[in-house]
C-alpha cells in the first residue's frame, strides 16, 4: 500500500484538466476535499464562527446554530467558488495546475419567533476526482520481460458527498442561547486502480485487465449541538462573545464493496465493462465515517463596529476502507483566527465606510500522514460585502466577495506542495417576510 501512496502522489503532473469539485491530489484518499461549513462569510475570516454572533440581522450561522440571537429577517444565500490549485514536486521537477468553479452554498433561514430562528441549507462535503496514469519498465527478473515492455498503473476515483442540514436556535436570555444542527450526509464515493502491461511498441500484452474497485455507498446521519455566551456592555457597545459546538451520534452505516476482477471495456471511452470475471469480492460496513468533532471559540468586538476572534477545532480520524484494506486516519486540529470592520455605515457620502471589511488566517493539521510528514494547511483570507443600494444597517443584504491564498502539503520526500487561490462570491437576500399586515 505504501507503493499506491507514492505511486500517486508523485504523478500529479498526469492529473486531467476537466472540471471537477476536487483538486487536490491529497483528495485521492479518505473522503475527498472537505468543503463544508466554507461559507464566504466565515471563510473570509479564516474559518471563525463558534463564538462569530453577527451584529446584523440579516445573517445566520449554520456552523454554531446558537449563534443566531441578532437574527430577525428571512434570509435567502446563493454561493459559488472559483478554486485555483498550483502543484509542484520534486520528483522530475514536476508541476501541474488545476481550476474549477462549483456551487458552494444554497441556504435559506428564518425567524420562527423573537427567540427561535430555523435555517436549511445545502452544501457539497467532501468531493474526490482524479486520473493518474503511471507508467514502469518490466523489473529484468520477471519471467515476463521484455525489452521495452512496461506496465501502468492507472488510479481513478470520482464522487461526491453532499449533505443537507436543518439548524434551529434558542436564545435562553440576553446572554446565553443554544442551538441544535441535525446533518444529513448522502452520496457515492469510488476509486479504482487498473494493471496493465505492454510491449515496446505500446501494444497490449494481455486481452484483460486486472481491476480494484472500491465503492463507498454513504447514508449518515448525526447531530451538532452549539452553545453560546454574550455579554455586551451598552455603555461601551463592546461586547465578549464565547462559543462551544459538539458533533456526535451518528445514526447509520457507509458500506463498502470491494470488488477485485477482470475485464474487457467495450467502448472507446472504457466506461461500460464486458466479459468480467470476479477474483474476490467483498463488503464491510462502518459507523466511524464522521466521528467526534469539536469546536471552541472567543470573540471581542465593538457592536455595529468591529469584532476579532479566535478558535480551534479538533476532528477524530476517521477509518475508511481503500481498494480492500482500512485506513485510519490520525486527528485533525485547526487554528483560526479573523474579523470584520464596519467604517461608519452611517456615512452616506462615501458607499465604501458602508461596505464590511473582512480578514483573517488559519493554521490546520491534517488527517493525512505520509512517510511520517503530516499533510498540513495554511492560509490567509479577505472578504468584503458589499450592500445593496436599497440595504440598511437593519437590513443588511449585499454582495459578498471572498478570497483565500494558502499552502498544503511539502516537496519532502518527493510529495507534492500545492499552493490554491480560492475566489468566492455570492449574494445574501434579506427582508422581513411572513409579517402581516396591518390596516386602519
Amino acid at each position: 500500500m505504501k507503493k499506491i501512496f507514492a505511486v500517486s502522489f508523485i504523478s500529479v503532473g498526469y492529473f486531467l484538466n476537466a472540471q471537477s469539485i476536487s483538486n487536490s491530489p491529497y483528495a485521492t484518499y479518505g473522503i475527498g476535499d472537505v468543503k463544508y461549513d466554507n461559507t464566504i462569510e466565515t471563510a473570509s475570516m479564516g474559518g471563525i464562527s463558534t463564538a462569530y454572533i453577527s451584529d446584523f440581522t440579516s445573517s445566520f450561522n449554520f456552523a454554531n446554530p446558537a449563534n443566531n440571537s441578532n437574527f430577525e429577517l428571512t434570509s435567502i444565500r446563493l454561493e459559488a467558488t472559483n478554486e485555483n490549485n498550483y502543484f509542484k514536486t520534486n520528483y522530475n521537477d514536476t508541476k501541474s495546475t488545476k481550476h474549477s468553479t462549483y456551487l458552494s452554498n444554497i441556504a435559506i433561514a428564518f425567524p420562527l419567533s423573537p427567540k427561535v430562528k430555523m435555517g436549511l441549507s445545502y452544501q457539497p462535503y467532501s468531493s474526490k476526482s482524479y486520473d493518474i496514469v503511471h507508467s514502469t519498465n518490466y523489473d529484468t527478473t520477471d519471467p515476463n520481460y521484455s525489452e521495452g515492455g512496461y506496465y501502468t498503473n492507472r488510479f481513478k476515483g470520482s464522487g461526491t458527498l453532499n449533505t443537507a442540514q436543518a439548524a434551529v436556535s434558542y436564545k435562553i436570555d440576553q446572554n446565553f442561547a443554544v442551538g441544535l444542527r441535525a446533518n444529513l450526509y448522502f452520496g457515492n464515493l469510488y476509486d479504482l486502480n487498473e494493471l496493465r502491461s505492454y510491449d515496446k511498441n505500446g501494444v497490449a500484452n494481455t486481452e484483460y485487465i486486472n481491476g480494484y474497485e472500491t465503492k463507498n455507498s454513504i447514508k449518515n446521519f448525526n447531530f451538532t449541538l452549539g452553545g453560546s455566551y454574550q455579554s455586551l456592555n451598552t455603555r461601551t457597545d463592546r461586547k465578549l462573545t464565547i462559543g462551544a459546538t459538539a458533533t456526535f451520534g451518528n445514526t447509520s452505516n457507509m458500506t463498502t464493496d470491494y470488488t477485485n476482477s477482470t475485464y474487457r471495456y467495450s467502448d472507446a471511452a472504457e466506461s461500460v465493462k464486458a466479459l468480467e470475471t470476479v477474483i474476490e469480492k467483498k463488503s464491510t460496513s462502518s459507523k466511524n465515517l464522521l466521528p467526534l468533532q469539536a469546536s471552541l471559540g472567543v470573540g471581542y468586538g465593538s457592536e455595529n463596529q468591529w469584532f476579532v476572534s479566535g478558535q480551534l477545532d479538533y476532528k477524530k480520524g476517521e477509518d475508511i476502507s481503500y481498494f480492500g484494506k482500512t485506513f485510519d486516519f490520525q486527528d485533525t486540529y485547526r487554528i483560526s483566527a479573523g474579523g470584520w470592520y464596519l467604517p461608519n455605515y452611517n456615512n452616506f457620502r462615501n458607499y465604501f465606510s458602508r461596505v464590511i471589511y473582512r480578514y483573517g488566517a488559519f493554521y490546520e493539521r491534517g488527517n493525512l500522514k505520509i512517510d511520517g510528514n503530516s499533510i498540513n494547511k495554511f492560509g490567509i483570507s479577505a472578504g468584503v460585502m458589499l450592500p445593496f443600494k436599497t440595504s440598511s444597517i437593519t437590513r443588511m443584504s449585499g454582495l459578498e466577495v471572498g478570497v483565500e491564498l494558502g499552502k498544503r502539503g511539502t516537496l519532502k520526500n518527493n510529495l507534492i506542495n500545492q499552493n490554491f487561490i480560492n475566489l468566492r462570491i455570492g449574494f445574501n437576500f434579506a427582508d422581513r417576510w411572513f409579517r402581516k399586515t396591518l390596516y386602519n
